[in-house]
């Protein structure tokens, strides 16, 4: 099921805590009721892939310790498991209100996620968008739970944040593991990676600062928000991006994941940045 990676669902949050509406009674309950909705679905996608790839995470310094390629759980119980998550992830969101919106995200969710697992998972480049489109539908899932309208830059800041991180994570694969366990690196160069990186931070970076100073209804810097800590979130957003990015490019080979489970820099410049955020939309 892979709970710690149920952190990538806390994505579901950011468009209702950015609005200023997160602790209204039937956006928490929706938000949270979503975000159960994502866990169930994408861990009964985890086992999926994970008996896909059983017999190559057995050749994986770390990947052979998982339950199923260990042989701890058998077949049998795993797929029971993915169906009877799937089942309850399917069923969850007829609890929010007019769901139809975000029932068609993790409907599209769970079908480009099942296309990466069988069928793309070796198509250069292209597996990298499905993978970034899987954070991009988490972030946009909180916002049409709850129907709240969100910001366009919002929306580009997610879309290549997103591929940012993924393009870090291949980076470091790239430099650490080479392609012995993901065929698709071999397509990959290091000067690619390296570009793509730097086109993505680019535009992460210069979309947010973008949101952060937009005075309109959706943007940070709203009437209804104090834009002094929301202008200065831009500050650790950019430094959090370098050291990302330094990461992924080091000889050790840091995914973006890592980092943010590990680095203590980055944990502290993220909990900087949220905090800037809290105190200039609900303050």
């Amino acid at each position: 099921m892979r709970i710690p990676q149920w952190v990538k669902n806390g994505l579901l949050v950011v468009a209702p805590g950015a609005s200023g509406t997160l602790f209204h009674r039937s956006v928490l309950a929706n938000t949270i009721v979503a975000f159960a909705a994502f866990c169930c679905v994408a861990s009964a996608v985890y086992i999926v892939n994970d008996l896909r790839d059983v017999d190559s995470d057995r050749q994986h310094p770390t990947k052979q310790y998982r339950a199923i390629a260990s042989g701890e759980l058998s077949r049998r119980a795993a797929v029971a498991a993915a169906s009877l998550l799937a089942v309850v992830g399917l069923i969850l969101p007829a609890l929010i209100s007019h769901p139809a919106g975000f029932y068609l995200i993790l409907i599209l969710y769970l079908a480009e996620t099942l296309s990466y697992i069988f069928w793309l998972k070796n198509t250069v480049i292209i597996e990298l968008g499905l993978v970034a489109s899987g954070f991009f539908l988490r972030s946009y899932g909180g916002a049409v739970a709850s129907h709240i309208p969100v910001s366009t830059w919002f929306l580009i800041v997610v879309t290549f944040g997103a591929l940012f991180l993924v393009v870090g994570k291949r980076a470091a694969e790239l430099r650490h593991v080479g392609s012995v366990n993901r065929a698709v690196l071999a397509d990959y160069t290091t000067d690619f990676l390296h570009s793509a990186l730097t086109l993505s931070a680019t535009v992460v970076v210069t979309a947010y600062c973008l949101w952060a100073i937009d005075t309109s209804s959706t943007g940070l810097s709203s009437v209804k928000h104090d834009v002094i800590p929301i202008r200065l979130s831009m500050v650790p957003v950019v430094l959090a991006i370098l050291f990302i990015m330094r990461g992924a490019e080091s000889s050790d080979g840091e995914s973006p994941e890592d980092l943010l489970l590990k680095n203590r820099t980055v944990q502290i410049l993220l909990v900087i940045w949220l905090g800037l955020i809290v105190g200039g939309t609900y303050s």
